[in-house]
Protein backbone atom coordinates (compact mmCIF):
# COMPACT_ATOMS: atom_id res chain seq x y z
CA UNK A 1 0.00 0.00 0.00
CA UNK A 2 1.54 3.32 -1.12
CA UNK A 3 0.84 6.93 1.34
CA UNK A 4 -1.74 8.02 -0.77
CA UNK A 5 -3.51 4.82 -0.47
CA UNK A 6 -3.80 4.70 3.21
CA UNK A 7 -4.63 8.65 3.03
CA UNK A 8 -7.41 8.33 0.79
CA UNK A 9 -8.89 5.26 2.27
CA UNK A 10 -8.94 7.04 5.71
CA UNK A 11 -10.43 9.61 4.50
CA UNK A 12 -13.42 7.75 2.86
CA UNK A 13 -13.64 5.71 6.35
CA UNK A 14 -13.92 8.84 8.11
CA UNK A 15 -16.82 10.13 5.67
CA UNK A 16 -18.57 6.94 5.21
CA UNK A 17 -17.97 6.61 1.81
CA UNK A 18 -17.93 3.24 -0.48
CA UNK A 19 -15.02 2.96 -2.83
CA UNK A 20 -17.96 2.21 -5.12
CA UNK A 21 -19.63 5.57 -4.41
CA UNK A 22 -16.31 7.84 -4.67
CA UNK A 23 -15.53 5.95 -7.91
CA UNK A 24 -18.52 7.17 -9.77
CA UNK A 25 -18.59 10.60 -8.33
CA UNK A 26 -15.06 11.17 -9.74
CA UNK A 27 -15.40 9.40 -12.90
CA UNK A 28 -13.28 6.28 -12.64
CA UNK A 29 -13.95 2.74 -12.32
CA UNK A 30 -14.40 0.55 -8.94
CA UNK A 31 -11.23 -1.47 -10.69
CA UNK A 32 -9.40 1.42 -10.66
CA UNK A 33 -10.06 2.97 -7.69
CA UNK A 34 -9.47 -0.26 -5.61
CA UNK A 35 -6.20 -0.56 -7.72
CA UNK A 36 -5.39 2.72 -6.72
CA UNK A 37 -5.91 1.81 -2.72
CA UNK A 38 -4.40 -0.85 -3.10
CA UNK A 39 -1.07 0.62 -4.66
CA UNK A 40 -1.03 -1.37 -7.70
CA UNK A 41 -1.72 2.10 -9.72
CA UNK A 42 1.16 4.87 -9.90
CA UNK A 43 0.24 8.04 -8.55
CA UNK A 44 -3.11 9.70 -9.44
CA UNK A 45 -3.30 12.90 -11.91
CA UNK A 46 -3.27 16.37 -10.63
CA UNK A 47 -6.97 16.72 -12.22
CA UNK A 48 -8.12 13.10 -10.09
CA UNK A 49 -6.64 14.70 -6.88
CA UNK A 50 -8.76 17.77 -7.66
CA UNK A 51 -11.63 15.79 -8.24
CA UNK A 52 -10.94 13.73 -4.88
CA UNK A 53 -10.47 17.03 -2.49
CA UNK A 54 -13.50 18.48 -4.32
CA UNK A 55 -15.54 15.46 -3.55
CA UNK A 56 -14.55 15.94 -0.07
CA UNK A 57 -15.15 19.42 0.00
CA UNK A 58 -11.90 19.37 2.10
CA UNK A 59 -9.47 22.22 3.23
CA UNK A 60 -6.91 23.83 1.16
CA UNK A 61 -4.39 22.11 3.97
CA UNK A 62 -5.64 18.85 4.03
CA UNK A 63 -5.83 19.16 -0.13
CA UNK A 64 -2.29 20.16 -0.15
CA UNK A 65 -1.12 17.29 2.25
CA UNK A 66 -3.33 14.80 -0.14
CA UNK A 67 -1.36 16.17 -3.24
CA UNK A 68 2.05 15.85 -1.27
CA UNK A 69 1.23 12.62 0.00
CA UNK A 70 0.47 11.63 -4.11
CA UNK A 71 4.07 13.04 -4.93
CA UNK A 72 5.61 10.39 -2.43
CA UNK A 73 3.06 7.20 -3.23
CA UNK A 74 4.50 6.03 -6.35
CA UNK A 75 4.59 2.50 -5.78
CA UNK A 76 7.89 1.69 -8.64
CA UNK A 77 10.52 4.01 -7.67
CA UNK A 78 13.24 4.90 -9.79
CA UNK A 79 16.57 5.69 -8.71
CA UNK A 80 18.93 7.51 -11.64
CA UNK A 81 23.06 6.83 -10.14
CA UNK A 82 23.79 7.40 -13.69
CA UNK A 83 26.80 10.12 -13.29
CA UNK A 84 27.61 9.06 -9.41
CA UNK A 85 30.77 6.76 -8.15
CA UNK A 86 29.59 2.81 -8.46
CA UNK A 87 28.85 2.66 -4.80
CA UNK A 88 25.96 4.89 -5.12
CA UNK A 89 24.73 2.50 -7.74
CA UNK A 90 25.70 -0.73 -5.94
CA UNK A 91 23.48 0.70 -2.71
CA UNK A 92 20.58 1.59 -4.44
CA UNK A 93 20.03 -2.30 -6.30
CA UNK A 94 20.84 -3.17 -2.62
CA UNK A 95 18.03 -1.59 -1.53
CA UNK A 96 16.01 -2.07 -4.28
CA UNK A 97 16.79 -6.49 -3.45
CA UNK A 98 16.27 -5.86 0.47
CA UNK A 99 13.61 -3.08 1.24
CA UNK A 100 11.00 -5.49 1.66
CA UNK A 101 12.71 -7.46 4.65
CA UNK A 102 13.67 -3.86 6.34
CA UNK A 103 12.17 -3.12 9.63
CA UNK A 104 10.07 -0.82 10.47
CA UNK A 105 12.54 1.11 13.17
CA UNK A 106 15.39 0.45 10.35
CA UNK A 107 13.10 2.52 7.75
CA UNK A 108 12.62 5.13 10.16
CA UNK A 109 16.11 5.61 11.14
CA UNK A 110 17.03 5.96 6.94
CA UNK A 111 14.41 8.76 7.04
CA UNK A 112 15.61 10.70 10.24
CA UNK A 113 19.41 10.20 8.62
CA UNK A 114 17.76 11.10 5.14
CA UNK A 115 16.27 14.53 7.08
CA UNK A 116 19.70 15.59 9.01
CA UNK A 117 21.36 15.62 5.09
CA UNK A 118 21.51 18.91 3.66
CA UNK A 119 19.52 18.53 0.28
CA UNK A 120 21.81 18.61 -3.06
CA UNK A 121 21.11 19.45 -6.44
Amino acid sequence: MTPFAQALRELRRRRGVTQRDLAAAIGVSPAYLSALEHGRKGKPSFDLLQRIAGYFNIIWDEADELFMTAEASHPRAVLDTAGLPPRYTAFANRLAREIRALPSDVIEAMDKLLDQSPPKG
